[in-house]
């Protein structure tokens, strides 16, 4: 509601939707976003594509790079290809890249999407019926 309140027309939501019972990431990368707390990501990669990422041996590499002063070309051969794929879909939470949004520290459970849904839709009606209520 706050984000349409200030002009979007809509709203990215990725993280909930890859910690859901549908999602084709794997079972130890689910159970890595529900570990995660605060400040357990960090946005990195900003040279090649800002990607927000959680801490791991892959992301330490990246950060060490990043320190020291690493252009482009260090940055995507430390990257490489199929880093996302190994990380997120088979599993490999050392090596692989983990993209995941800061959300995911209040992420607890794994759920159908028709239930992450619903309560969205429901906290949003509820938020915008209470903006209403107020009389100013």
């Amino acid at each position: 509601l706050a984000a349409f309140a200030l002009g979007a027309e809509g709203v990215q939501i990725g993280s909930l939707f890859a910690s859901s019972l549908e999602s084709s990431a794997h079972a130890s990368f689910k159970q890595a976003i529900l570990e995660a707390k605060e400040g357990d990501t960090q946005l990195m990669l900003k040279q090649i594509t800002p990607v927000r990422l959680l801490k791991n041996e892959f992301y330490n590499r990246v950060k060490a790079a990043e320190e020291r002063g690493a252009g482009i070309t260090e940055l995507q051969e430390i990257l490489g290809k199929g880093r996302a794929r190994m990380g997120m879909f088979e599993g490999n939470l050392a090596e692989g890249e983990l993209e995941i949004g800061q959300v995911s520290a209040g992420i607890s459970t794994i759920e159908p999407i028709r239930k992450i849904m619903d309560r969205l839709w429901n906290e949003f009606l509820f938020a915008k019926n209470k903006i209403q209520e107020i009389n100013f």
